[in-house]
């Protein structure tokens, strides 16, 4: 994209989360969903489609603007990116990679508009760090293959149109695994009751349950057995998104933490006056700092392709832990404030923690990262 044009998709993103969203915030964690209004404006915005292909229809971001602009999408609650998260990211992201001409020209201009949203269906309930080992099954029966298995934590199963679904074909492990695009409403494909979660309301994940449910040969996404590398690839590229909006977040505590302090007097002082602060509100500056530098230059080596792998799994890994500290750090300073419902920093307390268990834990990243090195 045309530098000015970027800049100014970010000025109006900016502009939109904090004086359209943000405000919203309470209301969203009641209601438990993303008001009418503001999904119409994203996908307005072009926010559906801001990392498919301009050909179908997205803005067709780098990762490096990409990154920039998940900074400021995760400055409001992570219900707000959850909405097409997933459709630009890992669901998205198997069409994009893998997909045929028929399947890209089918789904991405309806995932890019809003028109359909899409869901990722590869955690199951003894697979999840280690999808590799997932049961859910997909046997050959003439020109269809028969699903049968379960999948759960799937992130927009209940609005979901499309799943982006990995089954087994072939033998144990990541080599005997497919992928195949599955519509809601196919006959024995039942989704759950939404999940009660600690946080991130507005944001919706329940299980998904497949009862021999028959989907045409053309609708496996790649050949036969790529579906692990291909849930693999599109992981890669969710977990740097992942840290762009850990960061994004991680600002927003920051400030609602620095105002804060600024505003609470104690013994006729501010409590920003104080150095036992001023040390909580430094080391959560620094640490923001290094999260915003370290994913921006994982994300000019993902776009060169030098790093696909290792840079992602640090960025999240740095940034997810980091979000922690720093929420952490602001319900420190707020005191019995930060400890109260209606405050957004215990909103957001709650939110992050999820951030250091999707898109794999941060034990599941020191293990990439790890084999990454001694490669």
């Amino acid at each position: 994209m045309d530098a000015q044009d970027f800049a100014d998709v970010l000025d109006a993103v900016r502009s939109f989360v904090r004086e359209k969203v943000v405000p919203r915030e309470e209301e969203i964690e009641e209601t438990d969903r993303i008001p009418d209004d503001i999904r119409q404006a994203s996908a307005d915005m072009g926010l559906f489609g801001y990392a498919l292909p301009e050909a179908y229809g997205g803005l067709g971001l780098s990762m490096s603007e990409e990154v920039r602009l998940a900074f400021e999408l995760g400055y409001t609650g992570p219900a707000f990116r959850s909405m097409f998260g997933t459709s630009n990211g890992i669901a998205g992201q198997v069409i994009v990679k893998a997909g045929t001409d028929e399947q890209k020209e089918r789904w991405l201009p309806r995932l890019a508009a809003g028109t359909a949203i899409g869901a990722f269906a590869l955690t199951e309930a003894e697979a999840g760090s280690d999808p590799s080992t997932l049961t859910t099954t997909a046997r050959r029966d003439g020109d269809h293959y028969v699903i049968d298995g379960s999948k759960r934590f799937i992130t927009n199963a209940p609005e979901a149109d499309v799943f982006m679904v990995f089954a087994r074909t072939g033998g144990e492990g990541g080599h005997g695994i497919s992928t195949f695009i599955v519509e809601a409403g196919a006959e024995g494909l039942t989704v759950g009751r939404p999940d009660q979660k600690m946080g991130q309301r507005g944001a919706h994940t329940a299980e998904v349950f497949f009862d021999g449910v028959r989907v045409p040969a053309s609708a496996m996404v790649g050949e036969e057995g790529t579906g692990f590398r291909t849930a693999m690839t599109s992981l890669s590229h969710g977990r740097l998104h992942i840290a762009a909006v850990c960061v994004g977040l991680s600002r927003r505590l920051l400030d609602e933490t620095v105002a804060y302090a600024k505003e609470r007097k104690q013994g006729g002082r501010r409590i920003a006056d104080h150095q036992l602060i001023q040390g909580l509100l430094a080391d959560s500056q620094t640490e923001l700092y290094a999260g915003r530098a370290m994913v921006l230059q994982a994300a000019e080596a993902y776009d060169s392709g030098e790093d696909r792998r290792m840079g992602p799994s640090c960025a999240k890994y740095f940034c997810s832990e980091m979000a922690g500290r720093i929420a952490d750090r602001a319900v420190q300073v707020f005191g019995g404030m930060g400890y109260m419902r209606g405050v957004a920093v215990e909103r957001l307390y709650r939110d992050v923690r999820l951030f250091r268990i999707y898109e794999g834990t941060s034990q599941i990243q020191q293990i990439v990262i790890a084999r990454a090195l001694v490669r």
